[in-house]
């Protein structure tokens, strides 16, 4: 074929509506992780709202077992659909992915606003689940492979900071029905999380597919293209997108070359496979077992036993916790790459531990209410340890799990972090509930204990992945990396020259293809 000239970045695989600027497209790809993200924020925080609500608490939630049982079936939901969800973005791709899972919302949500029963709503709610459980393999999985390198770390904390985005939507929504007098009250917050979903439809159509399944698949030229217009405008001949495409054609060949199937059963076949597997996992354990999730669901029932037990009050104090941890969460993205993943970690965690344990101390000492300097320490130190859990872990949870899985291994490692996650949180909002009412503060308490051995766990166990390609990390956990490209970094500060002669092969999933692409695409 003919060679293709660097100042001509024209888009022949790639759909039209995906634009060639560099910026815009890295914008779009965020989008499509915060609509993503909102869904599952919005949903925290709306039963956390219409658990304060008395009009949804006398027709739904009967009492704490119905209250656990509401909350936690998305949980279920979500564990279902991580059973199946890497087999569908890796048949189908990771927008596709995306695209059911918005379906999907589109089905369980106006079922949910509709419900006339805690049965209906219940099973609404399941389905509601499926959907945020493909979301949570499908886009996690897309950012981590379509993002350029100096923006993964920035989308990837980006989806799950935007968790609380949504989660502010929900909380003040909740705040402004609260004053309806008829079950519109909680209706209609639960009709308008169908929002992030439309969004996530209508921004679809103008990203591209991951560069490494187009890869895998036997799409290098279109492949190369993403990369491309991802990183440079749509000049094929950059270094940095020479590089990069080399990287994922070694590996994926690698990959191939050695038989790693996209299956469960692969994701337990090798040591370092189960090592990987048990790295992404940890962050499902760690994130959901902190602590967060009694005050992302039950903030009601905490502050109902600092002595804050005014309806409007506890609305607003949701509010201002949902900025708070909003701002606190973006300013851990900027930092993931400065300060990196495995101290980003340990010392979150070991911070906001502290705080709950204060939490739990004033509890004890001031729940009565009757101190009012007292309840005040209470709501400062819920917010301090909100805010320092949200500046590393809101970041890491999805940041993390994909960065330490191979491509072959991450649609199927994902789910497994998923399922784990949502396994972990469904504990957590079935039980807590009944742990606060029975135990009280000593809950927190425990909590914080259990946060200790978490910081051990990390400083003894996890890897640095920061500023390192998917790629290049192979070489931490594989000991070697499958490629003889350069350093990615060192191409980018122009340390490392490179050959941008690169020849783009016909390769269709493993096997040489004979018969249509024995032609080479030359781009120098």
């Amino acid at each position: 074929m003919a060679d293709t000239a660097p100042s001509a970045p024209v888009t022949r695989h790639v759909g039209k509506l995906v634009p060639t600027n560099s910026r815009l497209l890295i914008a779009l790809v965020i989008m499509s992780c915060l609509v993503n993200s909102m869904t599952m924020g919005y949903d925290g925080n709306m039963m956390n709202g219409l658990n304060i609500l008395p009009s949804f608490y006398n027709t739904i939630s009967l009492n704490t077992s119905g209250q656990s049982v509401n909350t936690g079936i998305i949980w279920v939901g979500s564990c279902v659909a991580a059973l199946f969800s890497g087999q569908v973005i890796d048949r189908w791709g990771r927008k596709a992915g995306m695209a059911v899972a918005a379906l999907i919302a589109f089905v369980g949500i106006p079922l949910q606003a509709a419900a006339q029963n805690p049965a209906m709503f219940v099973v609404s709610r399941f389905i509601v689940g499926v959907g945020i459980g493909l979301s949570s393999v499908a886009c996690p999985t897309y950012c981590a492979e379509t993002a350029p390198l100096e923006w993964r770390a920035f989308c990837l904390g980006l989806y799950y900071a935007f968790w609380y985005g949504g989660g502010l939507l929900a909380a003040g929504v909740t705040y402004g029905t609260a004053k309806i007098m008829s079950s519109w009250a909680w209706r209609l917050p639960s009709l308008i999380q169908v929002v992030p979903a439309l969004l996530c439809l209508v921004v679809l159509p103008f990203i591209p597919e991951s560069p490494r399944w187009l890869m895998y698949h036997g799409r290098q030229e279109e492949a190369l293209e993403v990369l491309a217009i991802m990183g440079a405008n749509g000049d094929k001949s950059d270094p940095v997108v020479v590089t990069q495409y080399k990287q994922i054609y070694d590996t994926v060949t690698f990959e191939q070359t050695n038989k790693a199937s996209q299956n469960w059963m692969d994701a337990f076949r090798t040591r370092n496979n189960r090592r990987r597997i048990m790295l992404a996992c940890s962050c499902a354990i760690i994130g959901n077992m902190s602590g967060s999730g009694i005050i992302s669901y039950y903030l009601g029932t905490m502050l109902s036993q600092a002595g804050i037990t005014d309806t409007n009050t506890q609305l607003q104090i949701n509010i201002y916790l949902s900025i708070w941890c909003l701002c606190t969460a973006t300013c851990g993205t900027w930092f993931a790459d400065k300060i990196g993943r495995k101290k980003l970690g340990a010392g979150s965690m070991a911070v906001s531990l502290v705080f709950l344990y204060l939490v739990g101390g004033l509890t004890k000492v001031y729940g009565s209410g009757e101190n009012y300097s007292g309840v005040l320490g209470t709501v400062a130190c819920i917010f301090l340890y909100q805010g320092t859990y949200s500046f590393g872990w809101t970041t890491l949870l999805v940041m993390y799990p994909p960065e330490v899985l191979n491509f072959s291994l991450r649609a199927n490692g994902v789910s497994i972090y998923t399922f784990f996650s949502n396994g972990a949180a469904c504990i957590v909002t079935f039980a807590f509930p009944f742990a606060l009412a029975k135990i009280g503060w000593k809950t927190y308490m425990i909590n914080a204990t259990w946060d200790v051995l978490e910081v051990i766990f990390i400083i003894w166990f996890w890897v640095e992945t920061s500023n390192k390609t998917l790629e290049e990390i192979d070489e931490v956990l594989d000991g070697e990396m499958h490629s003889d490209a350069p350093v990615l970094i060192a191409v980018m500060h122009g340390d490392v020259e490179v050959d941008t002669s690169l020849k783009v092969h016909g390769h269709i999933d493993g096997k040489e293809d004979t018969t249509s692409k024995q032609a080479t695409v030359t781009v120098t």
